[in-house]
């Protein structure tokens, strides 16, 4: 093969994580014979936050990737999602209300140690017939609509270039392409915020001795609680608990900016673990933890999209795409259904398709899916979601309106399924306004609530055993009692809010009073560095 010959690709894939072996590997799938180079930054992926599958998450790795073996066998099985709400009145761990499966769950999720999956995938990706060069650093990328893309880096100090009539951008929060053709796009609706690292010497929630100290709260759940992805939840921010197999726990802090911000301190650990065990549950497991070195993260700005999906010769996939929030776990569907599309584009192009109106209708896919997915689960959710009540109403229909518009989806067509994104498929408008629409409600009330001093009176000592959702009968029963309780909300106390419109002039020195245990503590500047 002469050198000209090599530096000419019919794709070429930014990132070789899990986003970019994924599309490879679907690409791969549908043209065999395609020639296919990742281009991966590191010479070893680094462990990064996104552990946690949900269930598209779990079908796309396990029945479209084929890595069931792989996941049970390097990964722990997940149990569900658990809550647990605090306010002045709990001091102690069982005090905390509690919103989790009675019985295990259902259908399958896993908590994945993102730097072996996403190894995992390349290196399948490399044996299915992708060239893999690592590592090297992409510079820049020079796009021609309906001709050869050129994609410039450098490796081991030499500069390199070579041509493909298609680049994907899988750099993840880099957003290499994005950022380079004024495609990014900041989400200033949702300043939040995410501190998080690994720690060992983390209590299992399972423990013999937490079972001793708490007999009753032990007694009252049939289900693993610790391999569930526990959520703490205070005004204005959650953390999240994920176990990893070898014993390390995830655990990391997202928060509204608007609402708070991690307690003062010298070292970011130490911030982060302050706030933690403000939290009764925090100061029961986290006591005795500690990280580990070299391995505390912080994002400042964690929301944002693009104007921009995909141009006749370019697409963006993951989270060189967009991103949200990492509550509910969503990063991984997102790149399920932008690889699953990104691959379906880029087949039909190589099959001498036009490319340009497909990639406009990808675009407006991923635009209209993003849009509608903010605003029915995100969009100022942190108003509400430490509150016990208000949340167990909003996870109730979110999870359900998941399993009845976009899970049910995915398991009845299989792979095709994820090539349009739940939000944006035809009939998808009403269940996502109809989402919006409660979201919004709730924030409303939590606000009210605050101001009345009634935010989290329900916060201690309840426990509801969620009953894991199926494809059956009861599915639509059951969202329906939710949106009963949404709407006996509404008419015992809601009224007070039906034309006040939601502010946002909420600030970090409105939270003295009347604020939870520790959070006025919150109420401190970020460092400049983020350690």
């Amino acid at each position: 093969m002469s050198e000209s010959t090599a530096d000419r690709w019919d794709v070429i894939v930014i990132g070789g994580a899990l986003a970019g072996a994924a599309t490879a590997r679907l690409v791969l799938r549908r043209r065999p014979g395609a020639r296919l180079l990742i281009l991966e930054r590191t010479e070893e992926f680094k462990r990064r936050v996104g552990e946690s599958t949900v269930e598209i998450s779990a079908y796309f790795l396990g029945r479209v990737m084929g890595l069931t073996d792989h996941l049970l066998q390097q990964h722990l099985p997940k149990q569900g999602m658990r809550f647990w709400a605090m306010n002045d009145a709990t001091t102690a761990l069982d005090d905390c209300s509690e919103i989790g499966p009675g019985y295990n769950v259902r259908l399958p999720g896993y908590q994945v140690d993102r730097a072996v999956l996403d190894e995992h995938v390349l290196q399948l990706a490399l044996q299915e017939g992708a060239a893999v060069r690592r590592p090297v650093k992409v510079k820049t990328v020079r796009l021609a609509a309906g001709g050869q893309q050129t994609v410039e880096w450098e490796a081991a100090g030499e500069s390199r270039s070579a041509t493909a009539r298609w680049v994907v951008d899988a750099s993840g929060f880099a957003a290499l392409l994005g950022r380079q053709e004024g495609w990014h796009r900041p989400n200033p609706r949702h300043p939040t915020a995410a501190c998080w690292t690994r720690w060992t010497g983390v209590k299992s929630w399972d423990d013999p001795v937490l079972a001793a100290k708490f007999p009753q709260w032990s007694a009252r759940c049939r289900a693993v609680r610790s391999s569930a992805t526990n959520h703490l939840t205070g005004y204005g921010w959650w953390a999240w608990v994920i176990p990893l197999r070898g014993g390390d726990v995830s655990i990391g802090v997202t928060f509204d900016q608007r609402l708070c911000a991690l307690p003062p301190g010298g070292r970011l650990a130490d911030r982060l673990k302050a706030l933690l065990l403000t939290h009764p549950a925090g100061r029961e497991l986290f006591s005795a933890a500690v990280c580990r070195d070299h391995d505390v993260h912080f994002r400042s700005q964690l929301a944002y999209d693009s104007t921009t999906y995909a141009v006749d010769g370019a697409v963006l996939v993951g989270d060189a795409a967009a991103f949200m929030d990492p509550f509910y776990s969503p990063g991984m569907d997102w790149i399920a259904f932008s690889a699953s599309a990104a691959a379906a584009l880029i087949d039909a192009s190589l099959g001498g398709e036009p490319a340009g109106p497909l990639a406009a209708r990808h675009t407006l896919n991923f635009t209209r899916a993003y849009e509608r997915w903010f605003r029915a689960l995100y969009q100022d959710k942190y108003y509400y979601l430490g509150d016990h009540e208000l949340m167990l109403i909003a996870f109730r229909l979110d999870l359900g309106m998941y399993y009845l518009g976009a899970v049910h989806h995915v398991f009845r067509h299989g792979a095709a399924g994820l090539e349009v994104p739940g939000f944006a498929r035809p009939g998808a408008a009403g269940p996502a306004a109809f989402m919006a629409l409660y979201n919004r409600r709730l924030a409303a009330i939590a606000q009210d609530r605050r101001r009345r001093g009634t935010w989290g009176r329900r916060n201690r000592r309840q426990y509801f055993p969620f009953t894991s959702y199926e494809f059956n009968a009861r599915l639509v029963p059951r969202i329906a009692a939710a949106a009963l309780h949404w709407a006996a909300l509404e008419l015992r106390e809601g009224w007070r809010t039906w034309f006040r419109p939601l502010s946002h002039a909420h600030s970090q020195s409105r939270l003295s009073a009347p604020a939870l245990r520790g959070t006025a503590d919150l109420a401190a500047p970020l460092p400049a560095r983020s350690r």
